[in-house]
């Protein structure tokens, strides 16, 4: 049995990863502030709140306690933050969205190799917005470019895992749901765009993704930035 190691379950595309994983004969390890009620007692889980950076150590160490070899981590888990220009975006705002798209994965990372854990394939949910700098995406764009980069360093130290950047397209999560309802396209083109284009769902995007994973490490090198929509 493989096993998976993944954060942010609650809804959308994490909760859609543990679905088809858990089909694929996955054992899930999850960790999240949120526990879907069809998985309880069906996978092995931790709450932990990745904004509170202090705790994020001991709740991975304590959920990878009993394993030493994990064949894949997806760290999924993440925050938009207000969609706004930049100029009126204060540093704690953008902070409060690096500590959990950013920091709280380096730690994460750090637990992985200070716990001397095995592992095969670690991707990394990233986004369009870490290159395309549109308006309004200030704080998530800077967070998902610094994860970029931050998963490229970890993969010059961790030379026997292949790691992965990856953006999976458009989703129709309650993220993309928020920004299509509530925020101004005329303000912010790059809403308009979204609204006419394809966008998956979270079951098809999961299922692409796990359908794509030895593609990706075969292809790829680690550490790279993928788009799944240019594979």
């Amino acid at each position: 049995m493989k096993n998976l190691f993944i954060t942010g379950i609650g809804s959308g595309l994490g909760k859609a990863f543990v679905e088809v994983a858990l089909e694929r004969g996955y054992k899930v390890f999850a960790l999240s502030r949120h526990l879907p009620i069809e998985f309880k007692g069906r996978i092995k889980f931790k709450y932990c709140d990745l904004k509170a950076l202090e705790t994020v150590y001991n709740c991975t160490k304590e959920l990878l306690k009993d394993i030493e070899n994990i064949d894949l981590v997806i760290l999924n888990a993440g925050i938009l933050g207000d969609i706004k220009e930049i100029n009126k975006t204060n540093l704690y705002e953008i902070q409060d969205i690096m500590d959990i798209n950013v920091w709280a994965n380096k730690i994460i990372l750090d637990c992985l190799i200070n716990e001397n854990k095995e592992v095969n394939q670690i991707i990394g949910i990233s986004s369009g917005a870490a290159v395309n700098g549109n308006k309004g995406w200030g704080g998530y764009s800077i967070s998902k470019a610094s994860l970029n980069m931050l998963l490229k360093l970890y993969s010059r130290e961790m030379e026997n895992t292949h790691i992965i950047a990856l953006a999976p397209g458009l989703v129709l999560t309650p993220m993309l749901e928020y920004i299509l309802k509530n925020v101004d396209e005329e303000k912010f083109p790059s809403v308009k765009r979204l609204k006419s284009s394809y966008k998956q769902t979270p079951r098809e995007a999961a299922e692409k993704i796990f359908n794509l994973l030895a593609t990706i490490k075969e292809n790829f090198k680690s550490g790279e930035f993928i788009d799944i929509r240019k594979i």
